[in-house]
């Protein structure tokens, strides 16, 4: 365990996550001869050896009938507890029949009697060999995997997953039948042993057996053992155990799965992105600093003119105020409520929502909180923080929404906790019947969907009801000008501020300061790897605040200097324009690393891109309002206005 001065490192450097973090459970300490349980998750597609793609999005409970894998007698399979965000996340955790006793070895013991692989099941499990489909196993709450060697560092770490089986050069598929495990144990004290480490070594044997006494004959390693799918094939599992010493730490035992390859790059990421910040705060800065100070002196000082002196030898200096800078001549109107101004308060209110929820899980799992020792538990933790922070975006959207002088107010109550949530979990639905329909264990149960929409209408809706009370309590924010009566007309605006080509000049820098943290994030999702760079995420998570909110102050700035005051829903929609790069960059990256043999895996890559998307929509886009309307008020506050 590092100790706190290093946490402090992680925030400033970013670079030291990779050594901290906070084990959820206590460790747990065996005796000799102790019984180690092996429990079991469902089997995930891999990328293959051949083109480096993965080939599928659809992952199967290990369990499935036409695995035939051994089962647990004479009591059937049992459910691993397992947290919320774990189910959502597609883990399906049972126990196994594999006998593991502390530093005890095995060379070969066959784990049930000879299962008989019918020919449907043959094809069936032949295929998911072909897709590169991985074992997932759990001991000690570590998973199994496979030792590797990053070439470009020749730096040794595990990779979670074994293999189901593999191609000979013919390309016909071999099932590995035969697993040999090796558990690296650490000694804790006199007759006290932990676990810090599993390999699975799979082999396909074709000649293995059981013998009467439980053992196996492990069969001849050089002999491979494939499926017929015309026709029944016996299979025998066996397995082999082998425990090892080890010096590593229990709770630094995770340090060889959470490798970063090229680090190099994350650093490229950050610098190129602080190069962004500091240049578009230098031109924010310019404008505030030089071109609004310089306007907002000449207009006050045009104020104790006269009006004798502005008929007569002053009438060069106003119309040189008002060819050089129109925003003031739009302050009778800057405050006029936009159009919808229900929807956008709505979004206002998730938008606000989501920001605090998504920066203090970023917070937590930064200092160590979110350990990948407890599955799920960054899921489960987005969630419960989403739902308790309902209050948060009932209060914001009412008191926008009172800002903007609506008067549906029973309305906005009732659809701030109830649309994008609604949205969200409409579409999450719909992606999951997919999931259902093809008997991937991905599919996320019934009843946890139950638990779901009994969190949100329980706790969530209550709190944003609560939320959306106090907000309308409270006084509107009030514009610092008045606003007119008559609309003021809007003279022709130039091609680069009009809705589209803004949106594709502004939306970019946002999506420029993530685009590589994203590639990593993505990585980890489909290539079954454990993300924890969570130092580098928090500081890209304020890189991105600080250019949504600076790019869209500028668009806005000159857009008021074009005499166009509907700048509410340009600033939101400005700013989360960034969502389609967002969008754009999945779709790239399903071209570059994915190849989806089924219209369905695409359907459902294509569902979850758009919802991801269009979170990142009302997030950015609540980002670049709330920056915009500061900036309106503050400059339209420092002038004075008769």
């Amino acid at each position: 365990m590092c100790s706190p001065s290093v946490v402090f490192s992680t925030l400033l450097l970013a670079s030291t996550a990779s050594a901290f973090y906070l084990p959820g459970v206590a460790p747990t300490t065996y005796k000799a001869n102790d019984k180690v349980q092996l429990n079991v998750n469902h089997l995930t597609p891999a990328p293959s050896e051949k083109d480096s793609q993965v080939h599928s999005v659809f992952s199967f409970d290990y369990y499935h009938p036409a695995f035939h894998f051994c089962r647990p007698d004479p009591e059937p399979p049992k459910d691993v507890s397992e947290s919320l965000g774990s189910i959502l996340f597609g883990d399906r955790i049972f126990n196994s029949p594999f006998e593991l006793k502390m530093k005890e070895n095995e060379t070969c013991k066959a784990l049930c009697t000879e299962q008989k692989i019918d020919g449907k099941s043959a094809k069936f499990v032949n295929k998911r060999i072909s897709l590169n489909y991985n074992l997932n196993w759990l001991i000690d709450g570590l998973p199994a995997g496979q030792p590797y060697t990053d070439p470009s560092t020749n730096t040794d770490f595990t990779l979670r997953g074994f293999p189901l089986g593999y191609l000979d050069k013919d390309q016909k598929p071999l099932l590995n039948n035969h697993y040999d495990i090796v558990i690296d144990y650490h000694t804790a004290g006199a007759d006290k042993y932990r676990v810090v480490g599993v390999l699975v070594i799979p082999s396909s044997r074709a000649g293995s057996k059981r013998l009467e006494n439980g053992q196996g004959d492990c069969g001849d390693p050089e002999k491979p053992l494939s499926l017929l799918e015309e026709g029944d094939t016996p299979v025998t599992w066996t397995y082999g155990v082998y425990w090892r010493e080890s010096k590593t730490a229990w709770a630094t035992r995770w340090d060889s799965y959470l490798h970063v390859f090229d680090p190099r790059i994350h650093w490229f990421s950050l610098v190129n992105s602080a190069v962004i910040v500091i240049f578009l705060c230098g031109m924010v800065g310019a404008i505030l600093m030089r071109a609004l100070k310089k306007d907002i002196a000449r207009y006050n000082r045009l104020d104790s003119f006269n009006l004798d002196d502005l008929s007569g030898t002053n009438g060069d200096a106003e119309d040189g105020v008002q060819e050089d800078s129109g925003w003031k001549l739009v302050h009778g109107d800057v405050f006029r409520s936009p159009k919808n101004p229900l929807l956008l308060s709505v979004f206002l209110g998730n938008g606000s929502q989501l920001f605090v929820m998504v920066g203090t899980t970023i917070t937590f799992a930064l200092l160590g909180f979110l350990s990948p020792s407890n599955r799920g538990s960054l899921g489960t933790v987005m969630i419960l923080l989403y739902t308790v922070f309902g209050f948060i975006g009932g209060y914001t959207s009412a008191r926008v929404y009172k800002s903007f002088g609506g008067d549906r107010w029973k309305l906005n109550i009732a659809l701030t906790p109830v649309m994008i949530p609604g949205i969200v979990f409409a579409t999450f639905f719909l992606m999951n019947l997919f999931l259902w329909a093809k008997g991937s264990s991905g599919a996320v149960p019934f009843t946890t969907m139950l638990v779901i929409l009994g969190i949100w209408f329980v706790i969530s809706v209550p709190l944003s009801f609560a939320g959306s009370w106090a907000g309308f309590r409270h006084a509107p924010v009030q514009a610092p000008v008045r606003v007119n009566q008559i609309p003021r007309q809007i003279p022709p605006t130039t091609t680069y501020l009009r809705p589209l080509p803004s949106m594709l000049l502004v939306g970019i820098l946002p999506f420029g300061a993530i685009f590589v943290e994203l590639y990593f994030i993505m990585n980890n999702m489909w290539f079954g790897k454990v993300y924890y760079m969570f130092g580098f995420l928090f500081l890209c998570y304020g890189i991105m605040i600080i250019t949504c909110a600076a790019v869209t102050i500028l668009l806005v700035y000159f857009l008021l200097c074009s005499e166009n005051y509907h700048w509410q829903w340009r600033a939101f929609n400005t700013a989360g324009a960034s969502a389609g790069y967002v969008f754009a960059n999945a779709l790239l990256y399903w071209i570059s690393k994915l190849s989806f043999g089924s219209i369905t895996s695409g359907v459902l890559y294509v569902g979850y891109s758009l919802l991801i998307s269009f979170l990142f929509f009302i997030l950015t886009g609540t980002i670049g309002f709330f920056s915009s309307w500061m900036f309106v008020h503050r400059i339209y506050g420092s002038i004075k206005i008769d």
